[in-house]
This record gives C-alpha cells, structure tokens and sequence, in this order.
C-alpha cells in the first residue's frame, strides 16, 4: 500500500471518528471550541479546585458543552470583549444532572467543611439550600447557563470582581455596594457585554449568565462531559 493510501484511509477515519464525537451530543448542543476555538476554559467541576474539593460526577474531560444558541451568542462576546484587549475565562456551562446530584449529596454531609473557609466562610453549610447557593435543580443542566469571567487578553489575568468564583458570601452579590471602584467597574464591564447579548445574570452570582429564551426552558440533560 502506498503512502498516498496510507494518508486517504487516516484522513478517513478521523473524518469518522470526529463525525462520531460530535454526533455524540444531543440535537442543539455543541463543543464551544468548535464555534470559538480561543476561548479559554477551565472548567472547576473537572479539577478539585471547588467548593465540594473533588472531581465531580460527570465531568470527564475539560471541555466545554453549551446549546448552539448559547454558544454563537458567546461568541459576539468574546469578539466584542476582543476590540478591548480583554477574553472570557469560563469556569463551568453545561453540567449533567449527576453533577448536581452530587453537589446535594455534599451539601447533606454536613461533617465535609474542607474548603469552607475558601468557598462560603459566612455562611452555614446547612443553610447553603436556603440561601440559594446549591439548588436541587440548575439552569447550568438546560445547556444554556454559563459561569464566566474577564481575562486580559495579554496576561490571562483575570480581572479584579471583588470575590472569587464560586464564593458564597454576599461580596458576590452583584449588587455588593463594599467593592472597590476598579471591582465595580470590571463587574459592570461583564455585566454589560452579556445583557447587550441577551445573557441575564443571577444576582447572587456575579458570574453566572443564562442566555434569554434559551431552547430547552423546562428539560434538564444528564450526558457527561466527555
């Protein structure tokens, strides 16, 4: 077999196997690299960089998954942020129901403290439900919820929001009126650019975005990320 050969057969089974990967998603999702492939993602739930301290239930690999819709609007985000030297950072979007399942399995645990005093210092785990921090069903689970931040474009510093992601605690209200004026102004930047693009944000969160009339309202996925 000549080499010729040897290249039409390898270029035929990737065409194959990447068919197959992306056919794996359900109808209306997509791999976010596949729409913008600089976007920087780090997604915690894969790393035990997180509130929980440990890999979570179904996250598999640290790659992004939103809806089409989702995805195409992030991507005139990124492009505007772009004009201004500045890039999103995203720490989670779509996450499988189990992953929730875990979380509420965690939350009930309330002998597991290991990373309170980094995640929700204030707060009282047994009231982490009450207070809306962890809910037995999440937009993230409809493909269209996102959690994100602003990087410089240079760097890959993030900017300064006032609260780490992921911190429970009034300083990530968006609302938190004890931020310093660079704080307020890099919340209003994120703010700003993902209204413009049809993204409403959760108040308690100042990272967390659900796209507007996103196509899966009322269904909640569980396939893992992988």
């Amino acid at each position: 077999m000549n080499y010729k050969s040897l290249f039409y057969i390898a270029g035929l089974i990737f065409v194959l196997f990447g068919f197959q990967e992306e056919k794996a998603l359900p109808d209306g999702f997509v791999y976010v690299d596949t729409v913008i492939p600089d976007l920087n993602v780090e997604l915690r739930y894969f790393t035990a960089n997180n509130f929980v301290g440990d890999t979570i239930d179904g996250y598999k690999i640290n790659r992004l998954i939103l809806t089409e819709s989702a995805a195409n609007k992030l991507k005139l985000v990124q492009d505007e942020l772009q004009q201004q030297n500045l890039c999103l950072k995203v720490y989670d979007g779509y996450r499988p129901q189990r992953a929730v399942n875990h979380f509420i399995r965690w939350a009930k645990d309330l002998n597991d403290t290991i990373k309170k005093q980094q995640f929700y210092p204030e707060v009282n785990k047994r009231n982490l439900f009450k207070s809306g921090y962890i809910a037995s069903r999440s937009g993230h689970s409809r493909g269209s919820t996102l959690d994100l931040t602003i990087i410089d474009g240079e760097t890959e510093e993030p900017l300064d929001m006032g609260s780490p992601f992921d911190f429970f605690g009034e300083e990530s209200w968006v609302a938190d009126d004890d931020l310093t004026e660079e704080q307020k102004k890099n919340r209003q930047i994120l703010q700003s650019v993902m209204i413009k693009h049809n993204f409403r944000n959760y108040p308690k969160e100042w990272w967390h975005f659900t796209l507007r009339w996103e196509p899966f309202p009322k269904t909640y996925f569980d396939f893992e990320i992988q």
